[in-house]
């Protein structure tokens, strides 16, 4: 959706239909006063003094559209540069939010406080294979109301609106709770404190396909105009942007800080992780290093698309064992590191039973551990725990 053309200049500059008729008559009625009094002012002083009143008059009623036109234009102005100030500072800062739903919540919370008459809002994400919408940022409303409720994208006003294309931002000036339809899903009374009566909705495309839509919300019947729909087409144009850009910038992020195999945490990460590790007071820390024993002979006899898939299998078990409350990491080659949490007796047990899990794949995957106390010194522990692990190694090949 592009931003070029979307303020109309008609919202802006022209003056309306009751000012053009106070520009029309009351000179003429001025003009029309003048004439029929001239056959009794035999004064010209009189004469040219009422002639120049109704010049005033009629040049302070110019002047003062002329002012008020300004200050719409003005107005706009300010509009648009906080909604340009606005996306500008999503984009630029959207790397720093933790999660995407994170980043929509500052978005919502952007779009309301942009358009004056917002109260409430809401941003819905769409599945794209089952068109099921779901609620995912909200402001003024209860969100466990709305995420209970379940519609698809059919059911949405704005999908009747614009027949199913979303191609413009749609307005409802005047809802009544107690008389929409049955199927009207967006009308959720419980869902808010006040009634809302005017509700603006616009679709979010990201490269041609309708990612969500942002609903901003009034409790006043008649809220939204022709001017808020141009706003909202340039908000959710850029919001677009912006999203596309922090989706991006994960992808990148993730590229950087995980193996493309296993899609752990790599070495890099885990390093710097690991200097941020918040240890639990009432649990100790611990480092687990753990080794493929057959890798090579798994390459060698099956070819290396066996030993990918082995490690493949490996780095899954570990994910659904200790991620994401632990640290877990690809560390290089076949072997894997953790920093968890918890009684040494417990972690033992739980890899003890992931050994057992995976002896029975076809072909077995083996692997060495080693565990080591972690404090504060990471480079002692990782060493103390890599000993133990080729110890355990070494005591293999002897039987």
């Amino acid at each position: 959706m592009q931003t070029k053309n979307q303020i109309s200049n008609k919202h802006i500059a022209n003056i309306d239909f009751k000012q053009h008729l106070l520009l029309l008559v009351l000179p003429l009625c001025l003009i029309c006063t003048i004439i029929m009094f001239i056959p009794v002012i035999e004064q010209t002083y009189l004469y040219l003094t009422l002639v120049s009143c109704g010049y005033l008059l009629s040049y302070a009623i110019s002047y003062y559209i002329y002012k008020q036109n300004m200050l719409r234009l003005w107005q706009h102005l300010e509009q648009v540069i906080r909604i340009n100030d606005t996306t500008y500072e999503l984009v630029n800062l959207s790397s720093q939010y933790d999660s995407e739903k994170s980043f929509l919540d500052a978005l919502l919370e952007k779009a309301v406080s942009a358009v004056d008459d917002a109260e409430m809002g809401s941003i819905i994400l769409v599945d794209e294979l089952t068109h099921q919408l779901q609620f995912v940022s909200v402001i003024g409303l209860n969100i466990d109301i709305l995420q209970k409720v379940d519609f698809t994208l059919e059911e949405t006003f704005l999908y009747r609106l614009t027949e199913g294309r979303f191609h413009k931002t749609v307005i409802i000036s005047n809802i009544n709770a107690k008389s929409a339809k049955n199927d009207d899903r967006f009308v959720l009374p419980d869902a808010s404190d006040q009634p809302i009566c005017s509700t603006l909705s616009s679709p979010i495309k990201i490269e041609g396909k309708l990612y969500g839509m942002m609903s901003l919300d009034s409790t006043k019947a008649g809220a939204f105009g022709d001017y808020d729909i141009s706003l909202a087409n340039i908000l959710t144009s850029e919001a677009a942007n912006a999203i596309s850009l922090y989706q991006k910038s994960k992808v990148i992020e993730n590229l950087a800080n995980c193996d493309g195999l296993t899609e752990l945490y790599n070495r890099k990460k885990f390093d710097a992780a690991a200097q941020q590790w918040r240890h639990d007071p009432q649990l100790a820390s611990y480092i687990v290093i753990i080794d493929m024993d057959n890798l090579k002979p798994l390459n060698d006899e099956f070819g290396h698309l066996t030993g990918d898939y082995a490690l493949k299998t490996l780095a899954k078990s570990l994910k659904s064992m200790w991620h994401p409350q632990f640290l877990v990491a690809r560390y290089g080659g076949d072997e894997f590191v953790a920093l968890c949490h918890g009684r040494i007796e417990v972690l033992t047990q739980q890899i003890i039973q992931m050994q057992d899990a995976l002896i029975q794949f076809t072909p077995a995957i083996h692997f060495s551990y080693g565990i080591a106390r972690y404090e504060q010194d990471l480079e002692s522990a990782f060493k103390q725990a890599d000993n133990k692990m080729y110890s355990q190694k070494k005591l293999k090949k002897q039987y």
